[in-house]
């Protein structure tokens, strides 16, 4: 299993409407996809902007590479998400799983 971990930073103003958008059109597009396998969306308030991480969980790196293009380090954008990002940066990093944590029953 593998995380595939992005980062965005927005205005404070923008944060409520980039995480609608988010909700309703970035990770939807993503879920479902073949080897796709859930993920989590973050974010944290620092000062008069807003920090979003999404991790994504992926079967393997041929899954990521068939979903994001050819490259898979390479971040994917829709062209509305110019409008809310003060910068798109062009990386995104790749982990893989080696331990878990459960709560306890």
């Amino acid at each position: 299993m593998i995380v595939r971990i992005w980062r965005g930073i927005t205005y404070k103003d923008s944060a409520e409407a980039y995480l609608a958008y988010l909700n309703s059109v970035v990770l939807p597009g993503v879920a479902g996809r073949p080897g796709q396998r859930g993920g989590w969306a973050l974010r944290r308030f620092q000062g008069e902007h807003a920090e979003f991480v999404v991790l994504t969980l992926w079967d393997s790196m041929d899954a990521i590479r068939d979903w994001a293009g050819g490259d898979p380090q390479k971040a994917v954008y829709t062209a509305e998400e110019a409008q809310y990002l003060l910068d798109q940066e062009g990386v995104v990093r790749h982990y893989d799983v080696v331990g878990t944590v459960t709560a306890p029953t």
